[in-house]
């Protein structure tokens, strides 16, 4: 199993590093540069970009979702009763799952979710900043290690 579980973080951390790399690009290079040419031109690029990073984001996002569970899974046995440890990666789950919805709403057509893309700025700068508490929180999580002191079985005495 250890090769797989070293596809799975490969591919785990590689499309992080691909769709927030991609997301830091259009809020940091792409928008402002796109912003110095007429308008005509810089609809037609969005569009065109738009189209490609469509395909990036949906696959990214499976492959996320794939990859995560797997490595959850996989940690789960070493952190049973590991109450931090739990707590650190349902957070991060869940702001994952934000990221991934604001991700979707970027691309997507959606006449509820046009607000998000009109504000695509601000709708970056939140997806970037939550990523960021993501990898700060996967980081940590991962170099804390299991805790020493932490029971790896519990057992509920029937007589009690």
């Amino acid at each position: 199993m250890e090769i797989l579980d070293v596809i799975s973080r490969i591919t785990h951390v590689g499309t992080a590093i691909v769709l927030i790399g991609g997301s830091a690009f259009t809020a940091l290079v792409l928008m402002p540069a796109a912003s110095q040419i007429p308008d005509e031109s810089h609809q037609t690029l969005r569009a065109a970009v738009a189209e490609r990073w469509k395909r990036i984001v949906h696959a990214g996002i499976l492959l996320f979702l794939i990859s995560g569970f797997y490595n959850y899974v996989r940690a789960i046995e070493d952190h049973r009763g590991d109450g931090i440890y739990h707590a650190l990666i349902g957070t991060k789950m869940l702001l994952a799952f934000v990221i991934m919805f604001l991700a979707a709403a970027l691309v997507g057509r959606s006449a509820a979710l046009q607000k998000l893309r009109q504000q695509r700025g601000r709708t970056l700068t939140i997806m970037l900043t939550l990523a960021a508490v993501v990898v700060a929180i996967g980081g940590y999580a991962k170099v804390r290690g299991v805790p020493v002191d932490v029971p790896q079985e519990i057992t509920v005495d029937a007589e009690e």
